[in-house]
């Protein structure tokens, strides 16, 4: 029996304007034989509903434009309200500063990955998330 794809949702919080890292991440996830949900632009609401309504395993946020502690907060209070935060994975990617990443792991991000992060190191943190959850 083949061994079932990761489910990763992608998506930006509000505001963002730059997609090209989320669409570069996107592209590298689905040729490592993951099936990505590319949402793109959207609220924490948003963004937990889609992740409930397509049964993921991993939501990949990407950000650029700062506020990813507030916004990441938001997040995963929505994610608990909702149910899903003990079952799905979180990881986040893009610029921000390097003093911030054990502050988005601590309040649920199992991964973060800055700009200098390799393909490998990326596919390799979703994979473990993901695998963490199960």
């Amino acid at each position: 029996m083949a061994e079932k794809k990761i489910r990763i949702l992608l998506a930006q919080f509000p505001l963002e304007n730059h997609n090209r890292g989320l669409i570069a991440v996107a592209g590298l996830l689905r040729d490592a034989g993951m099936e990505v949900i590319l949402l793109g632009n959207a609220v924490s609401n948003r963004i937990i509903d889609t992740a409930i309504q397509e049964d993921v395993d991993v939501v990949g946020i990407s950000t650029y434009c700062g506020g990813e502690l507030a916004l990441g907060k938001e997040l995963m209070k929505v994610a608990e309200k909702k149910g899903i935060k003990d079952r799905t994975a979180f990881v986040l990617g893009g610029i921000f500063p390097p003093s911030d990443a054990p502050k988005l792991e601590a309040i649920g991000f199992s991964g973060t990955f800055p700009p200098s992060a390799s393909r490998e190191e990326i596919i390799a943190g979703v994979k473990a998330a993901a695998a963490a959850k199960k």
